[in-house]
């Protein structure tokens, strides 16, 4: 009884139940803070505010103090005493302090500790419940009598009176219990599935986080193998910058030796003719004829000197470029490929040729098999069993394995499809159900009347690009189930991947508009 005791004190006057978030006045008396506050809210109105137990009065609205000890007392208290705090149900017939119902009855509407359950039950036979404070989502809103009856017809519970003589009249109807066993039993299937469902979300949810993990640990590793890639490219980029660099070098040296070589030689030339002159200038100062032809007058000294000067000019050396731009070739050409090619999958072009027995007859191949363009005329081929009624050809090469790229130019058509198709696509079919994309059996990219998009089983997905569409490649891995496309700009931009199971031999393939051309680069 000492515990039911504790627990009244440990109700809030105002709401009757346990305190939340506890508060105090200046007066003592404590209060859950949201009861307090709304009593507060209320009496504003009035400019007077009082304590709704003592009554005292405050010229201004008190202050709130959180009582701290009180609430960890309420915490504590309930944490050990789990029952009452979870039913709040009480024996109406324990008067003197709150004892813990264990049972209600619902022709009685009184909830009995176990003390007065057991003389309860000497009396009557009442139909017992567990310990409820409402009795009136057990009774019939229309008789007022306890619901017995489940009437399947309408999916509701009902009483004696609804089944005699009320709306569900006539109805065959079914105890309650007798219908929860059998709702039950529908439900326990449903639950089934449910619980299947969940299992397989459960699984989904654990293959997504573990692709995430590996999409992850894949992008690290990718990232790491990029990185040392071009950390090697740069070192031998470095070595070779430095290994030109010093052959220009060496060169300089060579050509600036020479030439100060020639410059000196030239400039002794220079001044052995700079004395001649002045010799030659003093001699026609001579005014006297005897005198100037007694001198000393050397044919050789005259002689002119310009032919060596030129001489010398001609043979002074220059750089090689020959040798730096092959330096360079051999350099570039050591590391070009190799070191890419062993760590990452080069997508290098597949040899594709359009085959002119798929190509339908308004169709036109271009003598290197790579292009095709369309006009109203025929070219009256003969009807083979490759040949398309509608205007699509197919290349002469399938794949079945493997990883195959190509890039088609799509630059002269305004309106195309391109994509891949199965070798079991329907020919002689004028509709589009034979189109590329158009059906289960291929896989397409299309512009027409300016919408851009893909399409597979005739299901189309709108794509986006910020700029016209020319140059697009396309990428097979067989194996993996992946058809991406990709748009030759700068940059290069990822448009879409199909991902299937494929499982029969694919051709590249492509739709033709009137007037249009379309070329496997």
């Amino acid at each position: 009884m000492a515990s039911a005791d504790l627990r009244d004190e440990l109700n809030c006057s105002i709401c009757l139940s346990p305190y939340t978030d506890p508060v105090s006045l200046r007066c003592g008396h404590d209060f859950c803070r949201p009861c307090i506050v709304r009593a507060l809210d209320a009496q504003e109105a009035a400019g007077v505010y009082s304590c709704p137990d003592c009554r005292a009065e405050y010229p201004e609205r008190p202050a709130l103090e959180k009582n701290r000890k009180l609430g960890n007392i309420v915490e504590r208290f309930f944490s050990s005493h789990p029952d009452m705090e979870e039913t709040r149900v009480f024996c109406i017939y324990c008067t003197k302090s709150p004892v813990p119902a264990v049972k209600s009855c619902l022709q009685c509407e009184t909830s009995m500790c176990h003390e007065h359950l057991v003389a309860h039950n000497k009396w009557v036979n009442h139909r017992l419940i567990g310990p409820t404070l409402s009795f009136v989502d057990r009774k019939c809103s229309t008789h007022n009598e306890i619901l017995k009856y489940y009437c399947p017809i309408d999916a509701a519970c009902i009483c004696v009176s609804c089944w005699v003589a009320g709306d569900h009249k006539g109805h065959d109807v079914e105890l309650l219990d007798v219908a929860s066993v059998k709702e039950r039993e529908k439900l326990r299937p449903v639950t089934e599935r449910l619980n299947s469902e969940r299992e397989e979300a459960g699984r989904r949810v654990q293959n997504l986080k573990d692709h995430g993990t590996e999409q992850e640990e894949k992008s690290a590793g990718l990232t790491k193998r990029v990185t040392g890639l071009f950390a090697d490219i740069r070192e031998k980029l470095d070595h070779l910058e430095k290994t030109v660099q010093d052959e220009i070098s060496r060169q300089k040296d060579q050509v600036s030796l020479s030439v100060s070589d020639l410059v000196r030689e030239v400039e002794l030339h220079k001044d052995e003719l700079t004395k001649k002159i002045n010799r030659f200038e003093g001699l026609c100062n001579i005014t006297d004829p005897l005198t100037f032809l007694q001198e000393d007058l050397n044919p050789g000294d005259i002689s002119d000197g310009s032919c060596d000067v030129i001489g010398h000019v001609k043979d002074a050396p220059c750089l090689d470029e020959g040798i730096v731009s092959q330096l360079l070739h051999r350099g570039l050409l050591h590391f070009n490929d190799l070191k890419i090619k062993r760590q990452f999958s080069v997508m290098e072009k597949s040899d594709i040729l359009l085959d002119i027995h798929t190509a339908h007859n308004n169709i036109t191949i271009s003598p290197d098999l790579r292009s095709a363009s369309c006009a109203a005329t025929s070219r009256r081929r003969p009807n083979g069993p490759k040949r398309f009624h509608s205007r699509q050809v197919l290349s002469s090469r399938s794949f079945s394995s493997g990883r195959h790229y190509w890039e088609v130019d799509v630059s002269q058509a305004k309106k195309w499809i391109i994509g891949v198709a199965g070798e079991s696509l329907e020919r002689k079919v004028n509709g589009n159900e034979s189109f590329i994309g158009y059906n289960e059996k291929s896989w397409g990219m299309l512009i027409i009347d300016e919408c851009f998009g893909v399409r597979h089983n005739n299901i189309y997905k709108e794509l986006v690009s910020d700029s016209p569409v020319e140059v697009v490649g396309i990428y097979l891995d067989y194996e993996a189930g992946r058809l991406s496309f990709y748009q030759l700009c700068d940059p290069i931009r990822h448009l879409h991947t199909f991902t299937a199971s494929f499982s029969e031999p694919l051709y590249a393939a492509m739709y033709l508009f009137e007037d249009s051309i379309i070329t496997i680069m």
